[in-house]
């Protein structure tokens, strides 16, 4: 859009219905847009707009709301304008402060979720990195009966990883301990996806045939390493801010979101095709491959840690408060990072 009349009230129009939620007259435009022109020239200039997708008409006799693209505009204007967030240390500790309970990743992106929700009045969520980009830091094996084991893998950054296993063969808890302190020894400070690959390497060298530690160390980290990659955690807060009178949602619609909240890995899956590089994303309405997340839009931000790098943000109605959805995702990724990073 060249001329910066129709930008200037374009921007306008979002901002008050985002804050209104009611059609924008262009009498109430003349003195919002501030660019000193008559009510006749304002229609006129909404009148191209509407032309070119960027505003709609709901009523003959109403004003104008902003589509989908209208809102792309507005969103690409506060990403021009984007500024480092000072609210990022403020955000940083209040993820010091309140974590409690559990693994230091699992606290700090539980309360990560719920920090963007309470800010942005909209669903929050956080995704960890997933298990094959994390560094292996430590195993230990637990004897649960003759032949099952819990495997308790600690990935750097307290990353926490349980699950238990069948090594079909009696196995006591120092035979066990010996196996996790060879594969510590070897595989410290190893991605999990280059681990589980230099354990079938060694697997397949001659010597492991002959000697009987080695050989059920390793078996047991075939086990440990595999499908640890399938699923990614995932922290959600805030589906009740889906509910409210004005968020102009569809049951259909409220339905929709539900329940791929509830199955959260359709969510992650959906997040992981969003998601190709690190910095903001934005995804607004009509930009949903999903045809029923088309009332919706999406604010998420890259963070790192040892592990790799995982997303912060929110999901809400397509007339959200971009400016504070930007604000407090971008301020809670960098505060993640930070205190991830910092763990140590």
């Amino acid at each position: 859009m060249d001329n910066e009349r129709a930008r200037r009230i374009l921007a306008a129009l979002v901002r008050e219905y985002i804050a209104s939620g009611e059609p924008v007259p262009s009498s109430l435009l003349v003195s919002l847009a501030g660019i000193g022109v008559s009510s006749a020239t304002v229609r006129s200039i909404l009148a191209r707009l509407e032309d070119e997708g960027f505003v709609q008409q709901p009523h003959t006799s109403a004003g104008r709301i902003p589509t989908d693209r209208g809102y792309r505009f507005y969103v690409d204007l506060l990403l021009e304008a984007r500024r480092p967030p000072r609210a990022a240390q403020v955000v940083e500790a209040q993820l010091r402060r309140d974590g409690s309970g559990g693994s230091l990743v699992d606290s700090v992106l539980s309360q990560a979720s719920h920090v963007v929700s309470q800010a942005s009045r909209h669903v929050g969520f956080a995704l960890r990195p997933t298990h094959a980009a994390a560094v292996f830091d430590r195993v230990e094996f637990v004897p649960l009966t003759s032949t099952r084991v819990l495997v308790v893998l600690v990935a750097r950054g307290g990353h926490v990883i349980q699950k238990v296993i069948d090594v079909q063969e009696p196995l006591g808890a120092v035979e066990l301990r010996h196996a996790a302190n060879y594969l510590n020894e070897e595989f410290h400070g190893l991605p999990l996806h280059r681990a589980r690959e230099a354990v079938l390497e060694r697997m397949n060298e001659e010597r492991s045939l002959y000697d009987e530690l080695l050989a059920r160390a390793l078996r047991l980290a075939t086990s440990t390493f595999s499908d640890l990659a399938e699923e990614q955690g995932l922290y959600v807060d805030g589906a009740a801010s889906l509910l409210g009178k004005d968020q102009g949602l569809t049951l259909d619609t409220l339905h929709a979101l539900l329940q791929m909240i509830e199955e959260k890995q359709r969510l992650v899956r959906l997040l992981n095709e969003y998601i190709d590089g690190p910095g903001l994303t934005v995804v607004i309405g009509a930009e949903h491959p999903d045809p029923s997340l088309r009332s919706f839009s999406l604010v998420a931000s890259t963070y790192e840690d040892a592990a790799g790098t995982g997303t912060v943000g929110v999901i809400g109605p397509t007339r959200m408060r971009y400016s504070r959805a930007i604000t407090v995702v971008d301020a809670a990724a960098q505060a993640v990072t930070r205190v991830l990073r910092n763990q140590n």
